[in-house]
C-alpha cells in the first residue's frame, strides 16, 4: 500500500471519528407476508429503533391488501416505538379521490410523513394518469405533510434522458417535497455527480443516498436489472463463490457498504437512508461505524 492510499484510509476513518453524533439515519422496511417474516420485521425494528432514526418507512404494492398491511404496520410502529413512521404511497391503481381519503386517514391517525412515489406500472398499461409530482401536490392540499420522493443517480429506467429525469425531480421538489431519497447505487461517483447536477439545476433539497447492504448477491442482480443500477465488476468478483456461504456474504456486503458511507461522509453527506430488507444486522453494524449508536451506551461511555 502506498503512503498516499494509507493516508487516504487514515483520513476517511478520522473523518468518521470526528462526526460522532452528527449523522442522521433512516430505515426502510416492507410488510411481512407470513408470521415468521413478521417476527423478523419486529426484531429488526426493535433492534434499529434504539439508534433513534429520523424516520422509518414502510413500502407497499399497488393493491388495497398491501396498502392495508402498510397502514397497520405504520400505526403499530408509531404506537410501539414513538418513531416518525412514513408510509410509502403510490398513485398507480388509485384515483385522486381514493388517494385523498388515504392521505386524510393518515393525517387523522397522526402520520405526518409520507414517501410519495408514482409506483411501478402494471404490464401493458399505458401512460399513467398521475405522476409523483401530482401526488405531492395532492398531499400538500390535504395537510402539511413532510414528504420524501425518489431520485435516480443512474437515471430512471423509463426516463427519456438524464436531463428529463432531473427535470422531473425538480417538479417534485417544487410541488412541495422536503427531501429526495436515491435509488440504491454502488458507484459512489455517480451519486456525487448527480448531487452536483441537482445543485446546478436549482434543486436545493437534501439528496439522501439510499444504501443497500448486500447479503444476497443474486437477489441484488435481479433488483439492479429492474432498476437500471450498475453493479461493478469488482462486486461480482468479491461475491464469486459465495452462493452457499451466507455468513461470508454478509461480511463482504457490510465491508462494501461501510466503504461507501465513509467516502460519502467525507464528501459532506450527513443523512443516510438504509434499505434494510427487514434485516437489522448489517445496517446496525454500518450505523455503528458511522457513530450512530444507542443513547444509553453513549451515556455510559461518557461516565
Amino acid at each position: 500500500m502506498s503512503f498516499f492510499h494509507a493516508n487516504q484510509r487514515e483520513a476517511l476513518n478520522q473523518n468518521l471519528a470526528e462526526l460522532q453524533g452528527d449523522i442522521n439515519v433512516s430505515f426502510e422496511f416492507f410488510p411481512p407476508r407470513t408470521s415468521e417474516m413478521e417476527q423478523t420485521l419486529w426484531h429488526s425494528i426493535d433492534r434499529l429503533s434504539i439508534l433513534k432514526p429520523t424516520f422509518v418507512s414502510v413500502t407497499y404494492g399497488a393493491n388495497s391488501g398491501e396498502r392495508d398491511r402498510t397502514h397497520s404496520i405504520i400505526k403499530d410502529i408509531k404506537e410501539r416505538t414513538g418513531l416518525d413512521a412514513a408510509p410509502h404511497l403510490t398513485c398507480i391503481d388509485a384515483t385522486p379521490e381514493e388517494l385523498k381519503k388515504i392521505a386524510e386517514d393518515y393525517w387523522h391517525s397522526g402520520i405526518r410523513h409520507i414517501v410519495a412515489l408514482r409506483g411501478d406500472l402494471p404490464p401493458g398499461s399505458g401512460k399513467p394518469a398521475m405522476y409523483a409530482a401530482d401526488l405531492v401536490t395532492l398531499l400538500k392540499k390535504v395537510g402539511d405533510f413532510d414528504i420524501s420522493v425518489a431520485a435516480y443517480p443512474e437515471v430512471h429506467p423509463e426516463a427519456k434522458s438524464a436531463q428529463s429525469d432531473l427535470i422531473n425531480l425538480k417538479k417534485k421538489v417544487e410541488a412541495g417535497a422536503n427531501r429526495a431519497i436515491t435509488q440504491f447505487f454502488f458507484d459512489v461517483e455517480s451519486y456525487l455527480r448527480f448531487r452536483d447536477r441537482c445543485v446546478a439545476a436549482g434543486i436545493e433539497t437534501e439528496i439522501v443516498p439510499g444504501i443497500l447492504p448486500v447479503s444476497n448477491f443474486k437477489q441484488l442482480q435481479r433488483f439492479a436489472a429492474m432498476t437500471n443500477v450498475k453493479v461493478p465488476n469488482w462486486m461480482t468478483s468479491m461475491f464469486d463463490g459465495l452462493d452457499n456461504d451466507a455468513e461470508t456474504r454478509k461480511m463482504v456486503g457490510a465491508s462494501i457498504a461501510m466503504d461507501m458511507v465513509k467516502i460519502l461522509s467525507r464528501e459532506g453527506v450527513k443523512d443516510f437512508h438504509f434499505y434494510t430488507l427487514n434485516r437489522a444486522d448489517l445496517t446496525y453494524a454500518i450505523c455503528h461505524t458511522l457513530g450512530v449508536r444507542p443513547q444509553v451506551a453513549a451515556e455510559q461511555t461518557q461516565v
